[in-house]
């Protein structure tokens, strides 16, 4: 699975980048999502495995802090993208003539690089608040991963200050974008709606059918390890929800994005040799 999902997502950013058709701003947070779902996957799975293989489950503290530190920045990379892909998709729907005018790619860059120094510095915050913290010398984890509530609640010292800072942050970075997806195809269903022709009502809604998919399947499990969590006597709920979250949502971003998107198709083909460029 965890070879599936790097080189589905690799596929996609290969694809991205070989097909001049496809440089436009959705394929470019396209590629930008699929990077990240590699780095998201890569900072869990591979140590997760080499614990399976070597029947060991220890992991350094600065190994604990380090993949916490990267597991907090992309997974709210995701999210705030994922927030970015609905904003480009309501332009495309709701302002179809002014699209190239307000998708311009000043303002794409500009959208990606605002999400990844929030998410850098949201991330090193609650990795330098972990640090302040005092832990024994062996501490078990009851997770797969250095999981942040997980490590914080661990410690020996208060983390009083800690806990307010993870409900703001995640108020804040996960309700934030959670709450402009909503807003944007909240537009979007408007705007369909108003649409006469059964043909452009459907034509409209396959252009962002794939990127509700991917939306409903990452907060889905994001819900769910969130309301799992709640249960502190069972930590079982909460590690399956996480395998669904970390390991399954990003292996089925490619194929989502490529079996309806015709666009895909033919620049996968074109990248495997099974069609000519005429």
């Amino acid at each position: 699975m965890y070879l599936i999902t790097v080189f589905g997502n690799l596929f996609i950013i290969l694809a991205t980048i070989s097909d001049s058709h496809l440089h436009t701003p959705m394929y470019f947070f396209l590629s930008n999502l699929s990077f990240v779902d590699i780095c998201f996957t890569s900072t869990t799975i591979p140590k997760m495995l080499a614990n399976i293989q070597t029947q060991s489950k220890v992991i350094t503290y600065a190994g604990c802090i380090s993949q916490m530190y990267f597991f907090v920045l992309f997974a709210v990379l995701d999210s705030f993208l994922l927030s970015v892909m609905a904003y480009d998709r309501f332009v495309a729907i709701c302002h179809p003539l002014r699209y190239t005018i307000i998708m311009n790619p000043w303002l794409c860059m500009l959208l990606v690089l605002f999400s990844w120094v929030m998410c850098v510095l949201t991330s090193l915050l609650h990795s330098l608040m972990t640090l302040q913290l005092s832990f024994c010398t062996h501490v078990e984890i009851a997770h797969f991963f250095c999981e942040l509530n997980e490590v914080v609640h661990l410690a020996c010292s208060n983390t009083f200050l800690n806990d307010m800072v993870m409900y703001l942050a995640s108020v804040l970075l996960g309700g934030g974008p959670l709450t402009g997806i909503l807003y944007s195809y909240y537009k979007i269903v408007s705007s369909i709606h108003a649409i006469s022709s059964a043909q452009g009502k459907y034509k409209a809604f396959s252009t962002c059918a794939s990127h509700l998919s991917v939306v409903s399947l990452f907060y889905c499990t994001s819900l769910g390890v969130y309301f799992s969590t709640a249960d502190d006597k069972n930590s079982h709920p909460s590690i399956a929800a996480s395998v669904m979250y970390t390991v399954v949502t990003p292996m089925l971003n490619p194929f989502i994005y490529s079996l309806r998107n015709k666009d895909i198709k033919r620049a996968l083909r074109r990248l495997t040799g099974k069609e000519t460029i005429k």
